[in-house]
Order: structure tokens, then C-alpha cells, then sequence
């Protein structure tokens, strides 16, 4: 498989932002790091999900 270069990656954000508009890929990023934070929780066998901290709005 040939390794990704700086031109590809952006090829890909452009479409991606294409795709999904501006505002979505910060959700979309979100959501997919909450997903490979509770998958390497589950490999781990922890049984208690992991601490999320909400910030306090002023």
C-alpha cells in the first residue's frame, strides 16, 4: 500500500468538506474520537466507560 503524501491528505479534507460542509467536521471528528476512545476501552477490558469532562460555559 503506497504511503499518503500532503497533496493526497488534502485532496481528501477537500472533499470532505465538500461533502459534509464546514461546520459537520468538527461533529464528525468529535464523534469519531469518542468511537476510538470506547473501542481501545473495550480492548483494555476496562467495564467503566470513560470520564468525559464537559466544559462549564461562562
Amino acid at each position: 500500500m503506497p504511503n499518503i503524501g500532503m497533496p493526497e491528505l488534502l485532496l481528501i479534507l477537500g472533499v470532505a468538506v465538500l461533502l459534509f460542509g464546514g461546520r459537520k467536521i468538527p461533529e464528525i471528528g468529535k464523534g469519531l474520537g469518542e468511537g476510538i476512545r470506547q473501542f481501545k476501552s473495550a480492548l483494555k477490558g476496562d467495564d467503566s466507560p470513560p470520564k468525559v469532562e464537559e466544559k462549564k460555559q461562562a
